[in-house]
């Protein structure tokens, strides 16, 4: 039945794309509850270190598949669980080993230690911009666009040279991660703006505009493997407004309480699994180039 239906049509490539990312954002939070839940604090480290790894052996058979859908498919993955594993619990690490204390406010933990940490890696972060910005091969619209708007004087790209879809995946994923979560803590920051500031109702609002335009241009993606690529900042700038709301309090995440929410966890992680085995073994989306 699933073969049978056509999603190669506008917009259904798109959208699947988007709900396939769009909802391993929560899973990706659970994941990170669960490991601090189920293991204590000695061993929780070991076993993001394994998640890390695992990330690491995907981005491995990522980079050696010369198809670009699988090659996507292994990116992304282990992009997340190459940040979830070695990224954020290495925050999570020198939080605890630093003793920091939580933001609390009106007796509740708003901002864990090792997000309070996060915008400390901002300088880094600038300083690996240029990498992309200056590159003939990135092609990053963001990015294409500062090259265009500041007729930046770039080369264009060695046609011959074939694109590793796997490593371009992992990073972006990584990278847009990176970027807006940095972003969030810092205006939330109330020595900054605060949740409450004219920022952070624009990065709100910004974000819904943002992430409504690139939605509309990832529904006329007919393949799964640039949709998916497509969809990674699409649903995370859409998650910026999320996140936000979560903030003000207008609902409960409860991807950061899965094991009060279990039966809702559940449904998300098998709507998820349905969605990706139906973008999987659809042949009209998985016929992509090769190389």
């Amino acid at each position: 039945m699933l073969k049978k239906l056509n999603l190669q049509k506008n917009p259904f490539t798109g959208i699947t794309a988007f709900i396939i990312v769009l909802f391993v954002m929560p899973l990706g939070h659970t994941l990170m509850i669960l490991i601090e839940y189920l293991f204590t604090n000695q061993y929780q480290f070991f076993a993001a270190f394994i998640l890390g790894l695992l990330g690491f052996f995907l981005l491995i058979l990522a980079i050696k598949k010369n198809n670009e859908t699988p090659a996507t498919w292994l990116g992304f993955f282990a992009g997340i669980f190459i940040w979830t594993g070695w990224v954020e619990f290495s925050f999570v690490y020198f939080a605890h080993h630093l003793e920091i204390s939580p933001l609390i406010e009106n007796g509740e933990v708003v901002t864990k230690p090792e997000y309070l940490i996060l915008p400390s890696s901002i300088g880094l972060m600038f300083a690996i911009i240029p990498y992309f910005l200056f590159r003939s091969e990135t092609r990053c619209h963001l990015f294409n666009w500062f090259q265009r708007l500041f007729k930046m004087d770039i080369s264009p790209p060695e046609i011959s040279r074939k694109r590793n879809f796997g490593i371009i995946t992992s990073t972006e994923t990584i990278f847009v991660l990176w970027f807006f979560y940095t972003l969030l803590m810092l205006v939330y920051d109330n020595r900054i703006f605060g949740e409450k500031h004219m920022a952070t109702y624009f990065v709100f609002y910004g974000s819904l505009v943002w992430s409504s335009y690139l939605f509309y241009k990832l529904i006329n993606i007919k393949k799964i493997a640039p949709a998916i690529r497509y969809a990674i900042p699409t649903v995370i700038i859409f998650w910026n407004s999320i996140e936000i709301l979560g903030r003000w309090g207008f609902f409960e995440e409860i991807w950061v309480h899965p094991t009060t929410y279990v039966w809702e966890m559940i449904i998300i992680f098998i709507t998820f699994i349905i969605f990706t085995t139906m973008s999987i073994i659809n042949p009209k989306l998985t016929n992509s180039t090769k190389g």
